[in-house]
């Protein structure tokens, strides 16, 4: 048996209605805008006033046919229309009783169904209904204290305490709940059943509404100044907004279209940002998405799409520039002067990608910025020093809160041209972590087959990166990942000879001091013998940075002499320049006053440039013992062992006792014992330490020597050529053993070292000890 109770079938015209629930004896307005609803309610006022109003299952759909409809909904009266601008009107109705769709009569022009009254289920409320009501009553009253938008004064009851139907009809249509929710009170029969849906939302409703005043008052407590101005700003929005003050962002949209027909962007890229402004114009002024687009749009055009320097074809300008603000540097100038002389035959010539490799402060940063000079374009700086964030480098995804483009794109758009001089300064540096590899993000930014199509995380835009110069700076290429070193032509940049350094210290950098500390040339005059004294005995480096420290420390005594009263011209020498910056601070090794058995003399390569050392051998009875000091590394130790052991092999070659091995002990030691040291290239002159302390022959004391030993006596080839040849030469070596196949790089030498000294070209160790040992 059914427990729907029904009555006689009527037929009047249908509305269907969008996330709005009428319920019997209740007052709802609401806007009806599509013309079929406006004709029906036309038709019902013409009529006895009647409507049967109907949700549909999705709201979604515009244009709603009979099975888009629920067959639940409620019988209603018009009470007042009123038209609002736009062929618009809003609907005044009561709510009569619950009806049920049997027919759908015709669909045009209106919806018009036949429909039956559907009562509640009769019945006397018991205690089940009693202490529902009860219930209802003290949760809605708590309800309506937590929520603002009711009145303040108290809530003493309902209108008709003893129908549970209808307290669960009024409750429903005070609260905020989904409209599928409120649904399902509609279609409940029963009293008693609906009151128990109402409670139970009453009772979520209630425990929501604390938790969120709970929430509210802590973040209240937490708002700083900022934060509450903020706040009433957008308190200040809303009011506007309801009031119909709406912002109107059409004459920025406008002006965004604009910008982004005059630049005639690809295809792709301008569809792109065409639908992010339509999407922001289609935003409330108080949408935070808004300001977000705002943002984004403005950046994309922004950034310099076509724009080019007028770069200068003019060789010899370029030259004159880079010789006027460095000393040296050859490599680097002539691969300039040759992209130059390319591309002013070949235009479509992709910028070179150069990586500098060099110790510090040898100008590899400076001579960057001299390159922008001589050829007429912007000069973009980025230091990749610790950076282990990707997002550096391709910028944050949108999704995230304040994201922004990564610093290619950003210091692109700061420059205001497509084709700068972007140095990557220090890129041996990089990191990496949980957030990414930056050196796998660069590979695409200095790949000429990849980065003209450069795409930014934010950005989501290719963009063309071609056009750019890349110059990368690195103090060396071994932490450089491989494939990103593939990807760059590498010229190294060897450290400066005393001589360049005297050079360079009278072009550049003492009239750079002198002005920089307010000095004019009558203070202060620098003598060549106190910039050679600087250089040796202030300085040890193969740069020249600690230099012009040192040059800017003689300027500053010198002014303040000046302030103090004394302006008389200051002339500083060797012989005076400790007044100045105090005591000498490096000695470097001097060449041995004699001929002595057992010390050689080797060469070794630094960061800060060439050195030299000594290796010292004693032999004394015992049993065989090989003890090897001064913090000698693996590769060190290991290249004893191999000379030693080549020596044992070929002893009676070498005119040594064959039986040494068992009756005495050797100890090969390194002075300066706090320093480590590494490498193979001291092996020859180990090798030659030892024979000589077996013989009892003396090494000459103007011998110098570098390379790696084998097992079979052969002389392996060694790097750091230029700058061990270099230390020799302040030494005061004259005579240099080196591994021939390293003869390629004495073309790289200075011409006073070439001149001065001699060099021997050694394949074996016979030859290092036919040219060392007396």
């Amino acid at each position: 048996m059914s427990d729907e109770f029904t009555s006689e079938i009527m037929s009047m015209p249908l509305i269907a209605l969008r996330g709005v629930n009428v319920f019997p004896q209740t007052e709802v307005r609401f806007d009806v805008e599509r013309q079929k609803s406006i004709l029906a309610i036309d038709t019902a006022m013409n009529e006895d006033g009647l409507v049967f109003l109907v949700n549909q299952k999705d709201p979604e759909v515009d244009l709603p046919t009979a099975k888009d409809l629920y067959t639940m909904g409620t019988v209603a009266k018009i009470k007042r229309v009123l038209k609002l601008p736009g062929e618009h009107i809003r609907v005044l109705v009561i709510g009569q009783y619950r009806a049920r769709l049997r027919r759908m009569l015709y669909e045009m022009p209106y919806f018009h169904c036949s429909v039956s009254r559907i009562d509640d289920i009769a019945g006397e409320p018991g205690p089940e209904a009693e202490a529902l009501i009860r219930t209802c009553a003290n949760l809605y009253g708590a309800y309506r204290k937590a929520h603002p938008r009711f009145p303040s004064d108290e809530f003493h009851g309902f209108e008709r305490p003893d129908d549970p139907g209808y307290i669960a009809d009024f409750v429903v249509t005070q609260m905020d709940i989904k409209a599928s929710e409120a649904h399902k009170v509609l279609i409940a029969q029963d009293p008693v059943k609906r009151l128990k849906l109402v409670v139970k939302y009453l009772v979520r409703e209630t425990e929501i509404s604390k938790l969120e005043g709970q929430i509210n008052e802590k973040i209240q407590t937490r708002l700083t100044k900022a934060q509450r101005e903020s706040y009433l700003r957008e308190q200040i929005k809303t009011i506007q907004e309801e009031l119909g003050n709406k912002e109107d962002i059409g004459a920025e949209t406008a002006e965004w279209r604009k910008q982004l027909k005059k630049l005639k962007l690809p295809q792709q890229t301008a569809a792109k940002i065409e639908k992010e402004i339509d999407r922001a114009e289609k935003l409330p002024s108080y949408a935070p998405d808004l300001s977000v687009l705002r943002t984004y749009i403005n950046t994309v055009l922004e950034l310099p799409w076509h724009k080019r320097s007028a770069v200068s074809m003019d060789i010899a300008r370029a030259q004159e520039i880079l010789d006027e603000d460095h000393y040296g540097l050859e490599k680097v100038k002539d691969r300039i002067l040759e992209y130059l002389a390319v591309q002013t035959l070949a235009k479509d010539l992709k910028s070179p990608i150069l990586c500098l490799v060099g110790p510090p402060g040898v100008g590899k940063t400076s001579i960057a910025r001299s390159i922008a000079r001589s050829v007429d374009r912007q000069f973009v700086h980025m230091s990749l020093g610790g950076v282990r964030d990707e997002a550096e480098i391709r910028g944050h995804r949108r999704t995230y809160v304040g994201a922004i483009p990564g610093r290619v794109m950003s210091a692109i758009k700061e420059c205001g041209y497509s084709d700068p001089v972007f140095l990557f300064d220090e890129v041996d540096k990089i990191g990496s972590d949980f957030r990414g590899d930056p050196a796998s993000a660069l590979l695409e930014v200095l790949d000429p087959e990849q980065n003209k199509e450069f795409m930014d995380h934010y950005l989501e835009v290719p963009f063309d990166l071609s056009n750019v110069m890349f110059i990368t700076t690195a103090n060396t290429t071994d932490t450089i990942p491989r494939p990103l070193l593939d990807r760059m032509e590498v010229i190294e940049l060897s450290g400066y000879t005393s001589e360049e350094k005297l050079n360079i210290a009278q072009k550049y950098l003492i009239p750079k001091q002198i002005k920089a500390n307010g000095l004019k040339q009558k203070n202060i005059s620098i003598h060549k013998d106190a910039v050679e004294e600087i250089i040796n005995s202030y300085t040890r480096e193969s740069g020249v940075r600690g230099l012009e420290k040192q040059i800017a420390g003689v300027c500053r005594k010198v002014a303040r002499m000046i302030v103090a009263g004394d302006e008389s011209r200051q002339v500083v020498t060797a012989k005076n320049i400790e007044e100045y910056l105090g005591n000498k601070r490096f000695h470097y090794d001097k060449i041995l006053e004699k001929n002595e058995i057992g010390v050689s003399t080797g060469l070794a390569w630094t960061v800060v440039g060439g050195d030299t050392l000594f290796i010292e051998t004693a032999c004394m009875p015992g049993s065989g013992h090989i003890q090897l000091t001064g913090q000698l590394g693996d590769v060190m130790q290991e290249s004893a062992k191999a000379a030693i052991s080549y020596i044992r092999a070929h002893a009676s070659d070498l005119g040594v006792d064959e039986e040494f091995y068992k009756n005495k002990d050797i100890h090969i030691h390194i002075p300066e014992g706090a320093t480590p040291k590494d490498g193979p290239s001291a092996g020859v002159t180990m090798c030659v330490s030892v024979l000589s302390a077996l013989t009892g022959r003396a090494v000459r004391k103007n011998v110098a020597m570098t390379g790696e030993i084998s097992l079979r006596g052969k002389i392996l080839p060694v790097g750091g050529i230029k700058e061990k040849m270099i230390a020799a030469h302040r030494l005061g070596i004259k005579k240099v053993l080196l591994p021939a196949d390293n003869e390629r790089d004495l073309d790289d030498l200075p011409k006073t070292v070439h001149e001065q000294m001699e060099f021997v070209l050694i394949s074996e160790v016979g030859d290092a000890v036919r040219e060392a040992l007396i």
